[in-house]
């Protein structure tokens, strides 16, 4: 286990999709760790693989003191009701823009042991489930803003590089 460093834009791997895992062995057993130990720090809500470099479908949470993780994540449901907050994130630092978001998600992957697990959420977990499939597709929050909130969010970005 170890607290891996965050990819921040624009590194490549942010915009590429990942690739899903079809073997769980001592690579993936060891990517879940370091996703669990890295999200776990305060102000972390959710971790991407590709967010610490590995072009796998996994993510972490940290919501609420919960902490976990699934493997090959899709989302099955997205409530129609939609919450309007300000969103962030590690590998876009010191950004926060209003992002529209559905109030209710829920994924289905699967565990180490290949399980399926369900997570679902409202909230901020409904955000976070959104948010972290999106970076396994190689999207980030920055590309469901408004255009012209997505313009000063690009302008604000080229500034901090």
């Amino acid at each position: 286990m170890a607290m891996r460093e965050i990819r921040v834009m624009p590194d490549p791997v942010l915009r590429t999709p990942c690739d899903r895992i079809t073997k769980v062995d001592d690579r993936v057993r060891a990517l879940v760790a370091d996703l669990v130990e890295t999200v776990d720090a305060e102000g972390r809500a959710g971790l991407a693989a590709n967010q610490i470099g590995v072009g796998l479908r996994a993510f972490s949470w940290n919501i609420e003191g919960e902490i976990g993780y699934v493997l090959n994540p899709s989302i099955v449901e997205l409530g129609e009701e939609t919450q309007d907050g300000g969103e962030g994130c590690l590998s876009v630092p010191n950004l926060w823009y209003p992002t529209v978001r559905a109030n209710y998600a829920r994924v289905v992957g699967t565990d180490l042991d290949g399980n399926e697990v369900e997570v679902s959420g409202e909230g901020l977990m409904a955000r976070c489930l959104q948010h972290e499939c999106d970076h396994l597709d190689g999207k980030l929050y920055l590309d469901r803003l408004e255009r012209e909130a997505r313009k000063e969010a690009m302008r604000e970005l080229r500034a901090h590089l």
